[in-house]
């Protein structure tokens, strides 16, 4: 199941980030998806323009399996993500770098206010 594939499962949880911008729609997420077992499915809502590539990335950073976008009658912006065992938490308040959160590579991207940007090497700070 990935963005080539329509045939997403149903969710077990929706989240409703219409309106919120990326980080608040990743707290938002964060927050909904506290305790779900491993496996469940979760649609996301998200009206943010930059959902597309915020979405797939938490999930990298994160360890949950991303499906990609869902097709619906309404034409709504909605993504699906399955939860997986052993992901790694993200902590209130942590940053979202690789070393804040022990998180892999992706190539240069970073979480900071404000959005996604580019850095050109991992430092702390």
């Amino acid at each position: 199941m990935n963005a080539t594939n329509h045939e997403t499962p149903d969710p077990d949880i929706t989240v409703d980030g219409t309106g919120l911008l990326c980080v608040t729609l990743l707290l938002r997420l964060r927050k909904d998806i506290d305790g779900a077992e491993p496996g469940t499915v979760v649609h996301v809502v998200a009206t943010d323009p930059a959902a597309p590539l915020d979405l797939p990335a938490w999930c990298h950073m994160t360890g949950h399996h991303y499906l990609g976008p869902v097709p619906n009658s309404a034409d709504v912006p909605l993504y699906a993500l399955r939860i997986a065992a052993g992901a790694r938490p993200v902590r209130a308040g942590a940053r979202m770098t690789r070393e804040a959160e022990g998180s892999p590579h992706l190539g240069g991207l970073a979480v900071r206010s404000g959005g996604w940007s580019r850095r050109s090497a991992w430092r702390s700070g």
